[in-house]
């Protein structure tokens, strides 16, 4: 054996040595290059609730197993530069994905937020091409492909997620109160047509937990920043919407997703929205009005001509007294006023669409998310095993029905706001179809899920090659292609 695999081979073991004692990976047991537990994360062993950080928390052999993996990959990555180790690493969680499949999905959902919380993740240290940068509400983001809510509900994994690459993360739906959410199991595969149905409802810690666990990121994120630069930083506009250019450079940009309880009545939705955004804007780079989930029951009505206009303007309300609250000595965590974001569901009419898209306009909401899932179901879903179950229908089968929505959407809009594309994206190609519809920024989360980390490098570069193939020098000039004539 080399000295080099010796030294790997030695600092593998004393790694999954602690990694097998307390079940889960330590905050502690990556080096600088191996996993994603660096200073902007250690929040995240600070603010958890004890439930969600106990030794052996969750299946602790399985838990075990891929730590002790993921541990032998940091101590093989230190020796390595800093390309090779991005590589390494992706390569390794590349395997361990299907091994997360042999568990059932709430579970292995569980387990992977437990792991991220904790900094097993690969670190993606290789910078992404110029030209997937895309700048938008003030803010730059590295490359446009983010990580819809649903992931990361409760604000635990989003640092692991941004340094994996990921251009933004959007954590949520969080909800004012904690509430369990839709009696399991509410989350089912449909393996074979790389879809998921769940009926999670808005399972939710809470605004406090998350605000704590975001406010805590925050002063990580400036405390690093004033590491490297002591000068004063400037808004990037006058208004002070969206956060200073160079701190989100330096982190990708975290949405916060709001959603209402469950108990909360239709009359008083708007109050939950508000709540949230006084709760958590201050934390957020950008925020999402959830009105669209089919989980929770009377949620889809409130994308009704009758009531959202009221809802929005609530909502911007809040967000604006809380920004001028905030540069008045509010004692807010960062003095800004976050863009505002509405997503919306696929399953609606083209009049539906039209009024969603007025109101919005209307009341100046600064971008439009589509799509949340489905509740329609293909004749390849109805007839599977499990399409059946009651929910929300996501991954491949939801891509052309959410992208006909984003197309008609961006018709209407004119381009004038920036669009989210979201719904069956599974590969570069698919981000740049939703690009090309009038998507500024892509989501997914459903192949991820099956996939695993090594889908995010994979889909970057696949995008950037799309770019270069039909000559766009940048995602920008993209943006709307098929609207244009010739598709150009």
């Amino acid at each position: 054996m080399s000295p080099t695999a010796a030294v790997a081979r030695r600092g593998a073991r004393a790694l999954a040595a602690s990694i097998t004692r307390l079940g889960f990976a330590p905050a502690h047991a990556s080096s600088r290059r191996g996993l994603a537990s660096t200073r902007p994360d250690a929040h995240l062993a600070r603010s958890s609730s004890p439930s969600s950080s106990s030794p052996g928390s969750g299946p602790p052999r399985f838990a075990a197993l891929l730590g002790t993996a993921a541990a032998s990959a940091g101590a093989y990555a230190f020796l390595l530069d800093d390309e090779q180790s991005s590589a390494a690493q992706f390569k390794l969680f590349e395997y361990l994905a299907p091994a997360m499949r042999l568990m059932d999905p709430e579970t292995a959902h569980n387990v992977g937020i437990e792991l991220l919380a904790r900094g097993v993740a690969p670190v993606e240290t290789r910078r992404d091409p110029p030209a997937l940068a895309v700048d938008a509400w003030g803010l730059r983001f590295a490359n446009p492909i983010g990580l819809a809510a649903g992931f990361d509900k409760d604000a635990k994994a989003f640092p692991a997620l941004g340094a994996m690459g990921f251009g933004f993360v959007e954590i949520g739906s969080v909800t004012p109160k904690p509430q369990p959410g839709n009696p399991k199991p509410r989350v089912f595969r449909l393996r074979e047509l790389g879809a998921v149905i769940n009926r999670y409802g808005f399972n939710s810690e809470g605004h406090e937990p998350a605000r704590a666990r975001l406010e805590a990121y925050r002063a990580d994120t400036r405390a690093t920043q004033s590491e490297f630069d002591a000068t004063p930083v400037t808004p990037v506009t006058p208004e002070g919407a969206g956060v200073p250019r160079r701190l989100a450079e330096r982190g990708a940009p975290v949405g916060v997703n709001l959603g209402k309880n469950k108990l909360t009545p239709e009359a008083a939705a708007a109050d939950d929205y508000a709540l949230g955004v006084r709760a958590l804007g201050h934390t957020a780079d950008y925020i999402v009005v959830n009105i669209s989930s089919p989980n929770t029951p009377g949620l889809r009505a409130l994308q009704g001509k009758a009531h959202l206009k009221g809802l929005l303007r609530k909502v911007l309300a809040a967000r604006d007294e809380s920004a001028l609250k905030s540069r008045t000595g509010g004692g807010q965590t960062h003095a800004h006023k976050p863009p505002v974001l509405l997503k919306i569901a696929p399953d609606l009419t083209d009049g539906d669409i039209k009024d969603v898209v007025a109101a919005a306009t209307s009341c100046a909401v600064d971008g439009i998310i589509v799509s949340n899932t489905t509740i329609a179901r293909p004749e390849d879903v109805a007839a599977h095993a499990r399409g059946g179950e009651a929910g929300g229908l996501s991954g491949k089968p939801l891509m052309d029905p959410s992208t006909e929505v984003l197309f008609r959407v961006y018709q209407l809009t004119g381009g004038k706001i920036p669009l989210v594309g979201c719904g069956g994206v599974a590969s570069g190609r698919d981000a740049y179809e939703k690009i090309r519809a009038g998507a500024s920024l892509v989501q997914m989360y459903t192949a991820f899920a099956y996939a695993g980390p090594a889908l995010v490098p994979a889909m970057k570069a696949e995008l950037a090659a799309c770019l270069r193939e039909d000559g766009y020098e940048s995602v920008a000039e993209a943006i709307g292609a098929a609207h244009r004539k010739g598709g150009r």
